[in-house]
């Protein structure tokens, strides 16, 4: 893009203005020999039509005002003595109209003298005006043309936000000089950030901002819009205010819930990856399933309804979901109690890893005894649970007595049951590594990939080429992987030929490529792999990077689009885009089947026996011995 100069006038332009100009000028001095005219002849001969005496030599005659009324017609007061004659001039010659007093003829001078200022103030403005447009034309003309570099333009990328972190919305300040924008810090909770950019220079500006943004007219402040209202944010302080609103409508639940019925039913038509539908009859199963709508009052049940019409079409990542509004949550300890435990507290078993009881400070142990939490005993049998009820990162106080018999007070943070799940499933991933490091004697190693997603990719890369860099094999399990997009990153990462080695002084310091995993591998797989765990195994075994060892896979590898409905808590998918093999065959309910078939039980599992994880471990020696 470049600027652009503003066009010179043209010869038609030029010319326009000078015909203009002369027009003036001959009318100036056409108004100005008239004058002269008039008062001659007066002066001479007398007014045509005046039964007055002639002038007599020697009387003074003064030219008053006189005043356009078109073409050739002009009116013209004379003073001559004492006397005022309103004169009327046309081509035709000059007749006396009438005598004015000299009161009269006072006020009509001073009535034109009046309007000859306001034209001459108008005039002075109007030429102001022009003068100063002329000068902003010249300069404009004067202006070079902006020619922006656009061959060079990779050379000038710069970051704009100093840190890494799950981005929202942003605008930039009216003056360029300062970036703010919506980031989500480390504990999750989502700020507006003022970046200045010419200082380089990051700040939190307002905690607790989230969603959509939407400057004012000058960039002074922001609007910010989320589902639980809008806010008015000052961009100079970082104070927010709330804005009250009221929005009322008629709604009918049961009306919306047809219309979203039928919404479906459309969706499905035209956004269905397969056209045919699976060969179902679409048209036939919505009359048949639509009978049951005068009876469903709730959005659960209508959830389950799409859910059952849905499944008729026999395909992955669809059905219907209802999001009820969340409610009271009950926070946890972080810990295992004994269940058979008859006597009054909650009798520990276990510590989990990383809960608010595993703390030095809390000193919590197995065989320690919580007898009341916030000065309420707990008697044997009894339902604690209501007790952490809205507890979540809250302080609250135990009575602990120790297996020693000592008692003591604690204060610690309960924590939610995510926050418990996230530890357990750390918890299982280190017991799956002591069990590899146990039976290879340290020969192998173990990731474990919990999503297909960016977060578990760094974590896998982090520990592959890291922690087991040195290890002769790796074992790459996707076991209960519900999917994402993450199959090409880790056939790269897997995929790696070794074809350089750094022996500095006969010492092997490492190989090329540095960031590619390039030993042996297999990867773990069973029933639970979803989507793109689906996928991921798929690649990996058509690429023939390793093989695959576990339970068969269902065909699940398609994309889908979840589609938030007119009332948000209702949610249906549709699966839009399949993947199909380079023969042709449709991924979508074709079962995956592994190289090395093998199945956990439920009595072994119960055990703490993972047949899986040993089978591959024997698997990978066995080919790592045969090598030797």
């Amino acid at each position: 893009m470049s600027g652009a100069a503003l066009p010179r006038p043209g010869f038609a332009q030029q010319g326009g203005t000078i015909f203009t100009l002369v027009g003036m000028l001959l009318t100036v001095g056409a108004v100005l020999a008239l004058a002269y005219w008039v008062t001659r002849w007066i002066g001479r001969h007398g007014a045509p039509g005046w039964t007055g005496a002639p002038r007599k030599q020697g009387q003074q005659m003064e030219l008053l005002w006189q005043l356009s009324l078109g073409r050739n017609e002009r009116l013209v007061l004379v003073r001559l003595e004492k006397r005022c004659l309103l004169l009327g001039v046309t081509s035709g010659g000059i007749r006396l109209l009438t005598e004015l007093t000299e009161e009269e003829a006072a006020r009509a001078k001073e009535a034109k003298e009046e309007k000859e200022k306001a034209d001459g103030d108008d005039s002075k403005d109007k030429k102001k005006k022009k003068d100063k447009k002329d000068k902003k034309d010249a300069k404009e003309e004067a202006k070079p043309a902006t020619n922006f570099d656009f061959d060079n333009r990779a050379m000038r990328i710069r970051r704009l936000t100093p840190l890494s972190a799950t981005m929202g919305d942003y605008v930039l300040s009216a003056d360029g000089d300062k970036l703010y924008y919506v980031a989500v810090d480390p504990a999750g909770d989502a700020n507006l950030m003022e970046h200045n950019l010419r200082e380089d220079e990051t700040k939190v500006l307002a905690k607790g901002i989230s969603g959509g943004i939407e400057p004012d007219a000058k960039v002074e402040n922001i609007y910010v819009i989320t589902r639980g209202g809008m806010k008015k944010v000052s961009l100079s302080s970082g104070s927010a205010e709330a804005i009250e609103f009221e929005a009322p409508y008629d709604r009918h639940p049961s009306l919306e819930r047809e219309y979203i019925y039928d919404h479906m039913l459309s969706q499905v038509k035209d956004k269905f990856y397969d056209v045919n539908l699976h060969g179902v009859d679409w048209d036939g199963y919505g009359e048949a399933y639509r009978r049951f709508l005068p009876y469903i009052n709730n959005n659960e049940d209508f959830a389950i309804l799409l859910s059952e019409i849905l499944g008729e079409l026999n395909a992955s990542h669809t059905g219907g979901r209802y999001r009820a509004a969340p409610g009271y949550s009950t926070a946890t300890l972080g810990a295992f109690f004994d269940d058979a435990d008859n006597g009054d507290g909650l009798l520990v078993k276990e510590v989990i890893a990383g809960g608010p009881l595993s703390t030095a400070k809390a000193g919590i142990k197995p065989g320690d005894r919580i007898t009341a939490i916030d000065g309420v005993a707990i008697t044997a049998g009894m339902d604690y649970f209501p007790l952490l009820r809205d507890k979540n990162d809250k302080r609250v106080r135990l009575d602990v007595k120790g297996a020693d018999g000592k008692t003591r007070n604690i204060e610690v943070k309960p924590i939610s049951a995510g926050e418990e799940s996230d530890l357990l499933y750390r918890r299982w991933v280190r017991r799956n590594q002591e069990v590899v490091d146990s039976v290879s004697g340290g020969r192998i190693g173990y990731v474990h990939v919990e999503g297909m997603d960016s977060p578990s990719f760094r974590t896998v890369y982090s520990e592959m080429l890291g922690k087991y860099r040195n290890r002769e094999a790796i074992i790459v399990d996707t076991r209960w992987n519900g999917g994402g997009w993450l199959h090409n990153d880790l056939a790269i990462l897997l995929g790696g030929k070794e074809y350089v080695r750094f022996v500095p002084r006969g010492q092997y310091i490492g190989s090329e490529p540095f960031s590619q995993w390039t030993k042996p591998s297999v990867m773990l797989v069973n029933e639970a792999n979803y989507s793109d765990a689906h996928g991921s195994p798929f690649v990996y075994q058509t690429l023939g990077l390793g093989d695959v060892v576990g339970a068969p896979v269902p065909g699940t590898m398609t994309a889908v689009w979840w589609e938030t409905q007119i009332d948000p808590t209702l949610v249906f998918g549709i699966p839009q885009v399949t993947s199909m093999d380079m023969n042709g065959t449709v991924l979508e309910n074709h079962q995956l089947t592994p190289d090395v078939e093998v199945y956990n039980t439920p009595d072994r599992v119960a055990a703490g026996i993972d047949d899986q994880i040993i089978k591959s471990v024997e698997h990978l020696l066995k080919k790592l011995d045969a090598k030797k």
